[in-house]
């Protein structure tokens, strides 16, 4: 298994793994339109100080973690995701680990991200990770995320 930044030639791989997981796995009916993002990574994340990492295997996309620049010392998580055959196998943990490194190295003080209510699994994972769940009277900064079922989480770094 590989960690690497965005690559195109695996831009519809990623699509795929996203959407059967929020749609299939999560119930939670995005549709690609409501996700402009994934068909312009480059623009979306990387152009303005972000990042978008993969896991490969065997050339075949298992998992993705990306963080956009709010400028400031803010990032907001986005786009965490592992195919459902390589759970448990510290996929997740790696892509974390990466993200949080570079933001570290890259001095950003605050990681925010907001997450399904459904996802139960993710709330454990964040917590145990050292983020607190906020109220979004609690955003440290400009941002306004998709009017769903939502939980925000923020990570001081």
């Amino acid at each position: 298994m590989e960690i690497c930044r965005y690559q195109e030639q695996y831009r519809q791989q990623i699509i795929d793994l996203i959407l059967h997981i929020q749609n299939e796995e999560a119930g939670i009916a995005l549709s690609i339109e409501e996700q402009p993002d994934l068909l312009d990574i480059p623009l979306f994340y990387e152009k303005n100080g972000g990042g978008f990492w993969i896991a490969v295997e065997n050339n075949e996309v298992i998992g993705t973690f990306a963080f956009m620049n709010y400028g400031n010392g803010n990032a907001v998580l986005k786009k965490f995701f592992v195919r459902a055959d390589w759970r448990n196998k510290k996929i997740g943990l790696a892509l974390y680990e990466t993200v949080i490194s570079y933001l570290k190295e890259n001095n950003y003080k605050q990681a925010l991200l907001d997450t399904p209510a459904v996802a139960k699994t993710s709330h454990r994972f964040y917590e145990k990770a050292g983020f607190k769940r906020i109220t979004n009277e609690q955003i440290p900064f400009q941002y306004e995320y998709p009017d769903r079922n939502s939980y925000l989480y923020l990570l001081k770094l």
